[in-house]
Formats: structure tokens, sequence, C-alpha cells
């Protein structure tokens, strides 16, 4: 039990010192205003680069990014069909892509899905 404790409070240790390290290194000790502009060309910017983005936009990529994620969740219930028992799977199955649906009728009804406004 004691080499368990000595050994935790040296990975603590060990781990501390390398995030303190790593802060202390990685702090910018010149502040420039060329480097802390936006690069164009090397000349001023002619407008703010410091613009907000759609927040639409931001919807949209988020719902790509959840069926994206559900495509990575639905390939292996493919592989594993041959080898799991009927029952279990359709039931999961339908389970999983039901409540996939009921997302997207959320989001359809909420305007999220709306292109043009």
């Amino acid at each position: 039990m004691l080499i368990i404790i000595f050994i935790a409070s040296v990975i603590i240790l060990i781990s501390t010192v390398v995030m303190l390290l790593a802060s202390i290194l990685s702090k910018k000790s010149i502040i420039d205003r060329e480097k802390s502009s936006p690069f164009e060309c090397g000349f001023d910017p002619k407008s703010s680069s410091r613009l907000p983005f759609s927040l639409q936009f931001f919807l949209i990529a988020v719902i790509f990014l959840i069926f994206d994620v559900e495509i990575a969740l639905l390939l292996p219930m493919i592989v594993i069909l041959p080898i799991s028992n009927m029952l279990y799977w359709s039931v999961i199955s339908i389970y999983f892509i039901m409540i996939l649906l009921i997302g997207l009728y959320h989001e359809w009804n909420q305007g999220a899905l709306n292109w043009a406004q």
C-alpha cells in the first residue's frame, strides 16, 4: 500500500513539474504590433479581422458534426450483424435511429435547417 502511495505521489510531482515548465516556457515575452495584427501581405488590414460569424452557419456545422458521428456509430452495427442476435440487433438499431430521427425532427421544427431567411 505504501508503494502505491509513493508511486502516485511521484507521478503527481512529475506531472506538476512538467505542467509548470510548459506554462513558463510557452509565455511570449515580447509583444510586437506586427505579430499581434492579422497578416495581410504586410499591409495593415482594411477592415476589422474580428467580425462575428453567422450563428446559423455555426448551427449547421454542429448538426453536421452530430450526424457525422452518427455515421461513425452506425458503421460498426453493420459489421456485427452476422455475429449478433437478430432480435437484439434490430431493437438496438431501431432505437438508435429513432433517437436520431427525433433529433432531426426537433431541429427541423425549431427552424435550424432553414438556409434562407
